[in-house]
């Protein structure tokens, strides 16, 4: 896997738009926030373009990604926002101009459609806080992103404290891959799904119907990428709900998972602090990784080495 260079102050970052429209107001405090490590940011032609709910036609805001993978200044590419539409890009993009030009792509959600497409052509992303809606944020979600920018990461450790009533205690390790669940669920059959053999997969999602999350759930399962997992590190679940609360589906989020690989035996983490949560801690998808989930807690370590792995 090809691991772009760290930032070092006076680089470039760029902000843009590939999925649901945003306003300059709303990018405020992320540009605030860059240029406080000594960033320079360049925003996006999507950023304040508006057709329907996207940032622009699909053809407009492929331009605007390659635009970015194209500079030689710009050495890290910051997804504005999620939503819906970054899958429209993937036909109209040469991804593969990181392989001469290594630059972080970063985002989360919606933004699982490019750490897939990269993890297939191996170059290594971050699945981390993007502008939108980041003064909302916890202090350890901004300072694991910059850190993660900055090439602080290797031999870092996020942790997870306390026992969680789902978790199955064990050790793996593996290389990263995942993002939110709904993404992984929509690209199965396409030269973007994953591969997760001997892997640590990341899942993580928010706002679905428990029957819709269900759903989802057995088509990772039957199409087998449960079944030589490493591990399994489970983020946040937000506002997971039934369709009609008198007429429940039953099990709620975390048990429709547990339920899935419970004849599995490979190490599960729940709870972990990513996802469409406060504590959204930076992930390096497709680096290797160690996870280690006991009763009293679990954690999720990087491998020392950077670089080109």
């Amino acid at each position: 896997m090809i691991i772009p260079p760290p930032l070092r102050p006076g680089d470039t970052i760029a902000i843009v738009p590939t999925a649901r429209a945003i306003a300059l107001e709303e990018l405020q405090a992320g540009m605030a926030l860059a240029e406080s490590w000594g960033l320079n940011v360049r925003l996006g032609e999507g950023v304040d373009r508006k057709r329907f709910q996207q940032a622009g036609s699909a053809s407009e805001r492929a331009a605007d990604l390659d635009a970015a993978l194209r500079d030689p200044q710009v050495k890290a590419i910051w997804c504005a926002r999620g939503g819906y539409g970054t899958v429209h890009l993937l036909e109209r993009t040469d991804l593969s101009l990181l392989h001469r030009d290594p630059k972080w792509i970063v985002g989360f959600s919606d933004i699982t459609v490019l750490h897939s497409a990269l993890n297939r052509i191996g170059v290594c992303s971050l699945h981390a806080q993007m502008p939108f809606n980041i003064a909302t944020k916890s202090e350890a979600c901004i300072a694991s992103l910059k850190s993660a920018l900055f090439g602080q990461w290797p031999g870092s450790t996020i942790t997870r404290g306390g026992s969680h009533e789902l978790d199955r205690p064990g050790v793996a390790e593996g290389t990263l891959v995942g993002g939110n669940l709904s993404i992984l669920y929509s690209l199965r059959g396409t030269p973007y799904d994953l591969e997760t053999k001997g892997k640590i997969l990341f899942i993580e999602d928010i706002d679905e119907l428990l029957y819709h999350m269900d759903r989802m759930v057995m088509n990772l399962k039957l199409g087998g990428l449960f079944t030589e997992l490493a591990g399994l590190v489970v983020g946040g679940l937000t506002g997971m709900h039934d369709k009609d609360p008198l007429d429940p589906f039953g099990p709620e989020a975390g048990a429709i998972i547990a339920r899935a690989v419970q004849e599995s035996t490979f190490p599960v983490c729940h709870g972990f602090p990513a996802g469409h949560i406060a504590d959204n801690r930076a992930l390096v998808l497709g680096q290797k990784a160690k996870l280690n989930v006991t009763r009293q807690g679990a954690s999720l370590s990087f491998a020392q080495s950077a670089g080109t792995t």
